[in-house]
């Protein structure tokens, strides 16, 4: 049987990673597409995956009308070259990230199974495309799907565990050994641009310059500072621009101290990776995943856009804390401890469908 995995942003393609690869020791036949997004295709190079780009995303301004209107372009270049792929290769299941496999699933009668951990409320554009057209949203417990309950299929994980815990991901520091020594303590600076679906409105806002100024003066006192970014990085912060591959992120991440940034999933990828973390955007308190992570497992800290001060302020405490990584390792074991395994769960999801279970 033929399975298309559809993905729309990097950290989609570890969230089928190995559940992809189970189907495919099982004898299913995997195809991947993607919309290119970020770094997606340059960290499928890197891993030696075999894709098909069914469009590449343009560079838009987080305005209604930018991106509603280039939305709609892009979505009917992507259905129209999924379409004429789907019609060649006829797959059996369609999975993943992506509004098309919707839209193409119900014009060939495919089913087609969505991915999503971002509520409803929050993720509105996407949910509203794709959930009418979806045969089953899978999706963790605590996320909200709106009026489509009856699609939900629920679990009791987080996408992100699909590839972060021991038994997929254990950080090896040679594979960094190029940009830090053993001893080196740094920290990671996470700037993104705010310009999906989720800020349709072009209202929410994340890290300043002026506060990345003051960030790297408080930090620079305890370590090495390193900035990664998705869009537009100031000159003026080079110095501190993050060279990395794509497929060694994780890794990086393990070995830091402490990430700020305005990311809902590198912030949340830190915490499950035992690194205490600082996100500062205006989603913060909105979607259930992360004020999972955040309040009730306490990996990270949430701090609203109005409040600045306050980054700087539990930076400096987390800088302070003594045996703080033995702290978090503690945390993240526990969380692990209370989820299943995600990727167990997916491909069991998807065999058991095929097979009419």
């Amino acid at each position: 049987m033929r399975i298309l995995i559809a993905l729309n942003h990097p950290a989609h393609y570890y969230v089928f990673k190995y559940a992809a690869n189970s189907l495919k020791k099982y004898g299913y036949s995997v195809k991947y597409v993607i919309k290119n997004k970020d770094v997606l295709e340059k960290l499928l190079l890197s891993e030696g995956v075999e894709y098909i780009k069914i469009n590449q995303k343009s560079n838009r301004k987080p305005t209604i009308l930018s991106v509603v209107l280039n939305g709609l372009l892009e979505l009917l270049k992507q259905d129209l070259n999924l379409f004429k792929l789907v019609k060649k290769w006829k797959p059996n299941l369609m999975v993943g990230t992506d509004i098309s496999i919707t839209h193409v699933g119900i014009i060939f009668n495919i089913p087609t199974f969505v991915f999503n951990e971002d509520d409803y409320e929050v993720n509105k554009l996407f949910c509203r495309a794709s959930y009418p057209f979806a045969t089953k949203i899978i999706a963790p417990n605590i996320c909200s799907v709106g009026k489509f309950g009856y699609k939900k299929v629920p679990y009791n994980g987080i996408q992100k565990m699909a590839y972060l815990s021991q038994q997929y991901f254990n950080p090896n520091f040679d594979l960094i050994s190029n940009i830090v020594q053993k001893n080196d303590k740094y920290f990671i600076i996470r700037l993104v641009s705010l310009t999906s679906g989720h800020d349709i409105e072009g209202k929410h806002t994340g890290i300043s310059e002026t506060l990345v100024d003051e960030l790297i003066r408080l930090l620079e006192r305890y370590g090495k500072v390193f900035i990664s970014n998705e869009g537009f990085l100031n000159p003026r912060f080079e110095k501190y621009h993050l060279e990395i591959e794509p497929n060694l992120m994780h890794h990086f991440i393990a070995y830091s101290s402490l990430l700020i940034g305005d990311s809902q999933t590198m912030c949340a990828e830190a915490g499950l990776l035992g690194v205490p973390f600082i996100r500062y955007n205006d989603f913060v308190g909105k979607i259930g995943y992360l004020n999972e992570i955040e309040k009730n497992y306490k990996l990270g800290f949430g701090i609203e856009t109005k409040n600045p001060n306050a980054v700087l302020e539990v930076s400096q405490k987390i800088l302070e804390t003594k045996n703080i990584k033995e702290e978090w390792q503690l945390k993240k074991a526990r969380i692990f401890d209370e989820k299943l395994d995600p990727s167990e769960f997916y491909t069991k999801l998807i065999i058991g469908y095929l097979n009419g279970k």
